[in-house]
């Protein structure tokens, strides 16, 4: 059965809330001494997406997002350089600039959602390797994102480049209602399990 637009749209939404909710819930039942040492370090399994030298792109979690903090420190210690999102205004295409140290939260500023990004003066990056929050994933990689779309209109002109998603295992949905701009994630973090590489 094919669904029109406006079905898929309000499915999304649909389903948006009630991971939100099992994220929520899954997150605050977290033991918070458990919490602090998840996501620290990528899997070892990830090496062969991740070259040497390779720019990664990073997301800084918001609310109950999967954090990337531990991965950040990992990868500027082990000489790559890090990028997050950057946005010149509402409504820019999303770019990438380097965060210099995950350490500094100096290097950041506000940026036009509330976020932080990298100041305006950091260099622009085009990551060789993306990390990407989600709502939902499945088994085989499929993602389901906040529906702003910054992230799918970046991948559709960087197709080369893996992306990785990070989540709670609470995220991992049976089915999600799909459009033909969605397209598989190349692997699925959670704190227990590796989904992929695909």
């Amino acid at each position: 059965m094919t669904l029109e637009p406006t079905d898929i749209a309000s499915a999304k939404a649909a389903q948006r809330k009630a991971l939100r909710a099992a994220r929520r819930d899954h997150v605050a039942a977290l033991d918070p001494r458990i919490k602090a040492l998840l996501f620290m370090r990528p899997p070892a399994a990830l090496g062969a997406l991740i070259p040497d030298g390779a720019k990664i792109g990073l997301y800084l979690a918001i609310g109950d997002e999967a954090p990337t903090h531990g991965y950040a420190r990992h990868f500027h210690e082990a000489g790559h350089k890090v990028a997050l999102p950057f946005f010149a205004e509402r409504g820019a295409p999303m770019e990438f600039r380097h965060w210099a140290s995950p350490y500094l939260n100096e290097l950041l500023e506000p940026d036009p959602y509330g976020a932080r990004q990298p100041l305006a003066d950091a260099e622009t990056l085009v990551p060789d390797v993306l990390f990407v929050p989600l709502i939902g994933f499945t088994a085989k990689g499929m993602r389901l994102g906040q529906g702003g779309g910054h992230y799918d209109r970046w991948l559709a002109k960087h197709p080369q480049t893996p992306a990785i998603g990070m989540a709670w295992d609470s995220q991992l949905a049976e089915n999600l209602p799909l459009e033909a701009h969605d397209k598989p994630l190349s692997a699925v973090v959670t704190p227990t399990r590796l989904y992929g590489p695909f």
